[in-house]
């Protein structure tokens, strides 16, 4: 493949040699830069669409800003490939989100112009403002930007901290990369407010700011900058949101124009002695045709053909687990009008775009605000209406407080879809699903339920939509299926009761949820040996089925319970149980193999899993040494 030629980037190697160049030189760069993150994301997919939004403002803040001694902190973290060519990690970018890869995000252990990992939204405005008390407390640091996009500062944690920072008055940059679009287009009244701020001109509120940045700025952005404040104090006497939350507002202007971005930015840095925002109006996807022209503007492609943008998307065997949530609920929905679907800024990410499509006026985007949608299904449901809310397990962690309070507190039933359940590859330890079960099922009145396959899923959907009496979660993974034929329509599952696969009389493996599969590899490895083995899968891990585990512990020598969890979920509950029923007391051998007790870096799903011990081989390397150490080839196993 032909890379672009680079000759200013070629002369970059880290922000300090921005310093040097002309502004000329450094709209130059931006070209550069964008032609080489496309080349690079080509190669490695990625979230391309915001980093290429990005390319002139990550070039502005480096040449005006010290970093890294001033901190730059990218919200969410999936626009900052441009912010890595640029720091140092040029030659490992076609390297991203790749096993001993770069990150998709930042991330604090790979670099230090990473001050703040993040790969969740919201949070950049909080981390400045504590690099910002820093500072002012003493600490070896400078100036705090953050960079948060419309999208992201739907979120209520945005708010709270731009409240707390307004009203401590300390000097700090937020930048508010405004690309009217996030995943999903964005929605409610901040889009609206946003969008009608754009609509104004270029610098159009600056207030007590105007004349000191006046003097910094060229002879036609003085011109404008008159014009701005004329209207703040005349025409338009109310200022904007964000001065009253007691920033300056400085903006909207347009952020791929360098001449705008350096001047503004250069005031700002030499003018500023308390906490201002800077409103930049950008394109998802800028510079890039396929990517402007695509309806999510490329957020996330897999490696494409640069020429045409065609995506070398591998066509599965099965269809996605998502896609089989989708229309399994859309099959119920057409049922029973009373069932209404959530989601927090991703319906297509969780496949209640289907259900929207056929009834839209049923499903509601509540924005990347999951403690609101949870407590807004929460309502729904004490109205008596049937609410999925639909959110990836790693997102639901936002919402945990709203899931005891407003859930499960109260008993209210509201049906938890829970996608990317385990570990899901090129986006890492951040977006892993790893503590769900561990999290609900702590909580009294909750079902937690997790679909071995997609045919599972689809009675899981079933059995959620029929539960009425309290809280229930069903749990699934990312990716495709396992081929399993699919049913006509889905049945209501005996709550707490799971199924056995084969019977044997030396070991029972006890699995929960989608490694379902792995274990049948596994049983084949161990009768392999001689071994005869019983399979079953629990289906829940609350209410557990206790007869079936009376039953495993009572007819086999051994005890194996898999899921794609951390410690201390479904095998805890089981060893709980177990424990107080004295099914331990016999002499029966147990283990649980769970997710080690570390975050697992990005690779391939399958590497993930060999990673953390949870392969075929690992579950029958862990039988084999249990029943016969001597015999076993195992020398240690993974932890």
């Amino acid at each position: 493949m032909t890379r672009p030629e680079t000759p200013v980037l070629d002369r970059v190697a880290g922000p300090s040699d921005l310093k040097s160049l002309t502004d000329s030189e450094l709209s130059r760069l931006a070209q550069e830069l964008r032609a080489e993150v496309i080349s690079a994301v080509s190669e490695t997919g990625g979230h391309l669409g915001s980093s290429l939004g990005v390319v002139e403002l990550t070039v502005a803040i480096h040449a005006v800003f010290n970093t890294p001694a001033d901190k730059l902190i990218w919200d969410v973290g999936h626009q900052c490939y441009p912010h890595k060519v640029l720091t140092g990690r040029r030659d490992r970018i076609r390297t991203l989100r790749q096993k001993d890869g770069l990150s998709g995000f930042t991330k604090r252990s790979e670099s230090v112009y990473d001050p703040f990992g993040a790969a969740h939204s919201s949070t950049s405005i909080s981390a400045a403002l504590g690099f910002t008390v820093g500072r002012d407390m003493g600490q070896p640091t400078g100036d705090a930007i953050a960079v948060i996009g419309d999208g992201s500062i739907s979120a209520g944690m945005a708010y709270e901290a731009l409240n707390n920072a307004g009203a401590e008055g300390r000097r700090m940059f937020v930048i508010l990369n405004d690309n009217e679009m996030s995943i999903a287009p964005p929605v409610g009244a901040m889009s609206s407010y946003l969008s009608q701020l754009y609509a104004n001109e270029p610098l159009a509120r600056m207030r007590e700011m105007a004349d000191s940045f006046a003097d910094a700025m060229p002879a036609p952005m003085r011109d404008g900058m008159r014009r701005a404040k004329a209207l703040v104090s005349g025409a338009h006497p109310r200022g904007t949101l964000f001065e009253d939350l007691g920033f300056d507002y400085v903006g909207p202007i347009d952020g791929h124009d360098m001449s705008q971005l350096l001047p503004v930015l250069r005031a700002a840095r030499a003018r500023a002695t308390g906490p201002v925002l800077i409103h930049c109006c950008t394109v998802k996807g800028k510079g890039y045709v396929p990517a402007e022209t695509s309806a999510d503007k490329y957020h996330g492609v897999s490696k494409f053909d640069v020429a045409t943008g065609q995506q070398s998307k591998s066509k599965p065997n099965a269809p996605s687990y998502t896609s089989v949530f989708g229309k399994a609920l859309t099959e119920e929905a057409a049922r029973d009008p009373s069932i209404v679907a959530v989601t927090a800024a991703m319906p297509s990410g969780t496949g209640v775009n289907i259900m929207a499509d056929r009834f839209p006026a049923r499903v509601f985007d509540v924005g990347i605000a999951e403690q609101h949608g949870v407590t807004f299904a929460a309502g729904m449901a004490a109205s008596g209406l049937k609410p999925f809310c639909a959110i990836y397990s790693t997102f639901l962690q936002r919402g945990y407080d709203q899931v005891v309070h407003d859930v499960a507190l109260q008993n209210l039933p509201v049906r938890f879809a829970i996608d990317r359940a385990g570990l899901v590859g090129a986006d890492g330890a951040t977006h892993a699903g790893a503590f769900d079960v561990g999290y609900l099922a702590a909580l009294p009145n909750m079902v937690v339920m997790a679909a071995a396959d997609e045919a599972e899923l689809v009675h899981m959907v079933a059995t959620a939509a029929a539960h009425d009496t309290g809280p229930i979660a069903f749990r699934y993974p990312r990716g495709a299926g396992v081929g399993t034929e699919l049913p006509e329509r889905g049945v209501p599952l005996e709550i707490g009761k799971g199924r056995v696969l084969q019977e044997g009389e030396d070991v029972a493996i006890l699995s929960f949820g989608a490694h379902l599969d792995e274990a049948r590899r596994a049983t084949r490895m161990l009768e392999e040996d001689g071994l005869t083995v019983t399979l079953a899968d629990a289906r829940f891990a609350k209410p557990l089925d206790t007869d079936l585990i009376r039953d495993l512990a009572q007819s086999h020598r051994m005890l194996v319970t898999v899921e794609q969890g951390a410690q201390g979920g479904f095998g805890a509950m089981v060893l709980h149980h177990m424990a107080a029923q004295g099914l331990l007391d016999t002499g029966l051998k147990v283990r649980t193999m769970t997710l080690p007790d570390r975050f697992i870096d990005q690779a391939s799903p399958d590497q993930m899993y060999l990673d953390a011990g949870l392969t075929a081989q690992d579950m029958a390397e862990t039988v084999r040494l249990a029943l016969n150490p001597a015999a076993s080839n195992v020398t240690r196993l993974r932890s």
